[in-house]
């Protein structure tokens, strides 16, 4: 009886093997006494030895094949060799800059998100061997294993070692991890974690359950190269970190260049010493006995104050010290009730030469001499946020005079003293701009919805002052860069005509008193426009509007002509139809443009 055919598969898994030897019949009887193959050396329960009996006849005939041999004998390859992809290009070999990214949120965002960065393996761990489970080649079963979520790839690891060996490698070239911790979660379950990510670079945090101490002193042993950590806290967890636990932790990492922290009501004082941080982001403060940044190469931070009325912290103290400390700063954030005029000369003073952007919100006291003051020590501010402050048209009119170059986002929400005239003047005086937010600027102070907005907001609207207000009021804004214009709230406005070519998203959110009749929206771009809390016939033109087929010149909107030869445009008193005689109608292509009336 003939003895057992050897497998056409070669060890390599690559090579080729002339048919005529593969399948050749070997001869022979077996040795009895002995468990493992005489010539592999393998066991012999279940196996079918691939080598020749006599192998140094099958080297020297495959070396050197006859003539008759070769022309008879077809090579084909081993199956193997024939299922597997082509070689990995070079930037996915060579994948050192890339990084892969990890999410254990179930959204759709974080796990798309993903995908983009989901991409560094470490060259020499991709070998191309076989994974160990179904002969599937490594190369490939680390690209469908990177292409997973984290949850999924925790449960790859249960199928088999080969699957556990590479997801373990998956983890080691992760350089980027976003964790959601439960709320019944214990410590030991993010450092389980992070253990598996020794060269992780950037770490995202999202609390449930609460954060102290501890949980620095974990990140600080499993990540000694984090450059990015964020903490994010849910409505049920508490942040219980202190200034001082902050602080040296910051001391700590030299590699760290970017903090970002929620719920940090419990620091009571804070002083910062780094050389490497360079964007810091605190929200929930309150009560800070003493605050110091001495971070040389910081070049924005953002400050979120509580919005309770006995915070004390000295905001004049800290922003002067701004200027002798972090001298780099580009971006600056603060969002507090004390905001006052005092801090606007405190910073003014720090003479930031690089500032670019200012954002000081919900101050209340800030009015239009804090605005002189700042025009005149940061003439190249290209965004600045005075939401809530009550600065009034010429205050606006002092910005436009020195930002017109520079300029491409302004946000005046919340501002009571500003008017449709110092909204319109803006438009024509800033050519850069490019978002333009002045929601709750011109309401109505006897709608429903402003009173309840003045309650929710700690007073900020009790200096509203209806005699400097025109209740109903127009507006018409017509420019060519702007993007985005938020009007949400403006529930005194009646009249709305824009002329906006680039314009894509706006926001119209209670409205209330804006007639659909006098409404006229020329934006050829708009995607959105969120129209909650307006009446149905104003959703109805507004959707009529955006689906049309036809859009109108200039030349129909009624204007004349002012003695320095300048047009002004008047508001339209309806929307004008199109007309199949007038040959000033040009037919375009349908917009397709979303109208969100649900909050």
């Amino acid at each position: 009886m003939s003895g057992p055919q050897p497998h056409p598969v070669t060890p390599g898994g690559g090579a080729t093997t002339p048919v005529s030897e593969t399948f050749q019949v070997q001869h022979g009887g077996k040795k009895r006494g002995n468990y493992n193959c005489g010539r592999c050396g393998l066991p012999k329960k279940g196996h079918s030895c691939h080598l020749p009996k006599n192998t140094s006849h099958t080297s020297s005939s495959t070396a050197t094949p006859s003539t008759e041999t070769a022309s008879s004998s077809v090579a084909i390859q081993s199956p193997l060799s024939a299922v597997r992809p082509p070689p990995l290009p070079p930037h996915r070999q060579h994948s050192s800059n890339l990084r892969r990214a990890l999410s254990f949120d179930d959204d759709i965002e974080a796990r798309n998100s993903q995908d983009e960065g989901v991409e560094e393996v470490v060259e020499d761990e991709l070998e191309p061997g076989l994974s160990g489970s179904g002969k599937l080649p490594m190369n490939c079963l680390c690209e469908v294993l990177r292409r997973l979520p984290p949850p999924a790839l925790l449960s790859a690891a249960r199928v088999c070692k080969g699957w556990r060996d590479t997801t373990k490698r998956l983890w080691r070239a992760a350089e980027e991890l976003r964790l959601r911790v439960p709320a019944k979660a214990q410590i030991g379950f993010v450092g389980s974690v992070l253990q598996k990510c020794s060269g992780l670079v950037k770490l995202s945090l999202r609390m449930e359950s609460d954060v102290d101490a501890t949980m620095l002193a974990c990140i600080a042993f499993s990540c000694p190269n984090l450059e990015s950590m964020e903490i994010f806290t849910s409505d049920t967890s508490i942040n219980r970190i202190t200034g001082d636990e902050l602080g040296r932790f910051v001391a700590d990492k030299r590699c760290l260049t970017s903090l970002k922290m929620e719920g940090c009501s419990n620091l009571g004082g804070l002083v910062l010493c780094s050389t490497s941080l360079s964007i810091l982001w605190l929200s929930d403060l309150h009560c800070l006995s003493k605050i110091v940044f001495s971070c040389p190469n910081l070049t924005e931070i953002s400050l979120d104050f509580s919005r309770q009325e006995n915070d004390r912290t000295d905001l004049a103290t800290m922003v002067d010290s701004l200027g002798r400390t972090c001298p780099r700063l580009e971006s600056i954030h603060i969002a507090s009730l004390r905001l006052s005029h005092t801090v606007v000369l405190a910073l003014s003073d720090a003479k930031l030469r690089g500032l670019r952007m200012l954002s000081l919100v919900l101050g209340s006291e800030i009015t239009d001499a804090s605005v002189a003051a700042i025009v005149s020590s940061y003439s190249n501010l290209e965004l600045l946020d005075l939401s809530g402050s009550s600065i009034s048209d010429s205050g606006i009119g002092m910005i436009c005079n020195v930002f017109p170059e520079t300029l491409s986002r302004l946000l005046l929400a919340l501002c009571p003293n500003i008017t449709s005239s110092g909204i319109q003047f803006a438009a024509a005086q800033l050519p850069l701009l490019e978002l333009l937010d002045c929601g709750m600027s011109i309401c109505d102070p006897n709608s429903e919805s402003s009173s309840n907005f003045e309650s929710n907001q700690c007073d900020l609207q009790k200096t509203l002052n209806s005699t400097m207000h025109i209740i109903y009021q127009k507006l018409i804004i017509k420019h060519g860069q702007l993007k985005k214009l938020s009007l949400w709230g403006c529930s005194g406005l009646d009249a709305l005509y824009l002329n906006c070519p680039k314009l894509n998203d706006l926001n119209l959110n209670s409205c209330s008193n804006l007639h659909p009749e006098r409404l006229l929206l020329q934006c050829p771009n708009l995607e959105s426009v969120h129209a909650t809390g307006c009446q149905d016939m104003l959703v109805d033109t507004i959707q009529n509007q955006m689906c049309s087929d036809y859009s109108a010149v200039d030349s129909l909107v009624p204007c004349k002509r002012l003695p320095d030869g300048s047009k002004r445009v008047q508001a339209p008193q309806f929307s004008p139809k199109p007309s199949g005689d007038d040959k000033n109608w040009k037919r375009t292509s349908k917009r397709h443009c979303a109208v969100f009336v649900n909050s």
